[in-house]
């Protein structure tokens, strides 16, 4: 599979190939025409059955009316650390073979539990992170829709539907009262709906249905920074950054606050979060035409290493494969002298 910057167009990832599961060992029996009693299996097999047979009665009972939503009330933090586990994964190509069945698989569970929140909040982090990394790179519109489904999760996750996005949508001060009064446990809930929501934006500027929400997201968006700034490595900040950047000054576009925002993120992560990097180059060098500083990042991104921090280990090296595609499209982006 090829990574490209998501201004190159690039293959989809393939699906994983099928495991062959071993077959068990054949029982002892009859030999040599008489019979002979078994010996002790070793204690291994006999853990791995019983560890299977666990498995599959568990399977059985989640079958039952009922019982799903019981399960995932009592383990929430089982599908918290999935989509975690996800952004920690090192191979981007396991990754991309692994998400589209998880999300889906969440949806299910979904499905018998429609408002559980914990089940929201993954999937609106799972669609943002697979439309981010592995889709909007040669779909945009495709990534378009996922970010759309992602955000619509957030909100639901929140309670939110009809406040931010509904017919009132548009009354500050109700969206205002609405943020006072958010717990800080919402908070983090909130940036990913927004990281999805400006994401969707961001594809969208020139659709006027679009431009009409700037204003409830970036309320929204600077709730989180007053709150959080800090949370996914300066996640929020690099968000902002992007918003300011993308957009013209006659449509709130503000480059000296964008830079100051990338900065920021920066520092917060001590630059270990390519994401700040690579967005810093893409929209701010290029909108401002500051080719030194394009230059200067992109070669940050490809001499870092993408372990550290571990959690964030697939963007880093998602990002680090898009790197070259920010050199090769220089000449396009900036003015000949």
């Amino acid at each position: 599979m090829k990574f490209r910057d998501p201004d190159h167009a690039g293959n989809h990832p393939g699906q994983a190939a099928p495991v062959k599961m071993p077959l068990p060992a054949a029982a002892e029996g009859v030999h040599g025409g008489g019979h002979r009693r078994p010996g002790p299996r070793p204690l291994h097999i006999g853990l791995g059955r019983l560890a299977t047979g666990l498995l599959l009665l568990s399977a059985c009972l989640l079958l039952l009316t009922g019982c799903v939503k019981l399960a995932l009330r009592a383990s929430p933090s089982l599908i918290d650390s999935l989509t975690k586990s996800i952004f920690a994964e090192c191979d981007p190509q396991l990754a991309a073979a692994a998400i589209p069945s998880d999300l889906k698989l969440l949806e299910g569970l979904l499905r018998e539990d429609s408002s559980n929140r914990t089940l929201l909040q993954a999937l609106c982090r799972g669609f943002s992170g697979y439309a981010l990394l592995f889709v909007e790179p040669d779909d945009p519109e495709r990534a378009s829709g996922l970010y759309l489904r992602a955000r619509n999760y957030g909100l639901r996750a929140l309670g939110a539907t009809e406040r931010l996005v509904g017919p009132g949508a548009g009354d500050r001060h109700g969206v205002e009262e609405w943020l006072q009064a958010l717990p800080q446990d919402r908070v983090e809930p909130l940036f990913w709906t927004v990281l999805a929501w400006s994401a969707w934006l961001r594809n969208n500027l020139d659709k006027p249905s679009a431009l009409a929400q700037i204003g409830t997201l970036e309320r929204c968006l600077d709730h989180v920074i007053k709150n959080k700034p800090g949370l996914l490595y300066g996640a929020p900040l690099i968000v902002k950054g992007v918003l300011l950047a993308a957009r013209p000054r006659m449509l709130g576009g503000n480059l000296k606050q964008a830079r100051t925002c990338f900065e920021e993120a920066l520092r917060l992560s001590g630059r270990r979060f390519l994401l700040a990097q690579y967005y810093f180059a893409r929209y701010y060098a290029v909108a401002s035409q500051e080719k030194d500083l394009f230059y200067s990042l992109a070669k940050e991104i490809t001499s870092r290493s993408p372990e550290e921090p571990a959690d964030v280990c697939l963007i880093n090296t998602v990002i680090r494969r898009w790197a070259p595609g920010l050199r090769e499209r220089a000449d396009e982006w900036f003015y000949q002298e």
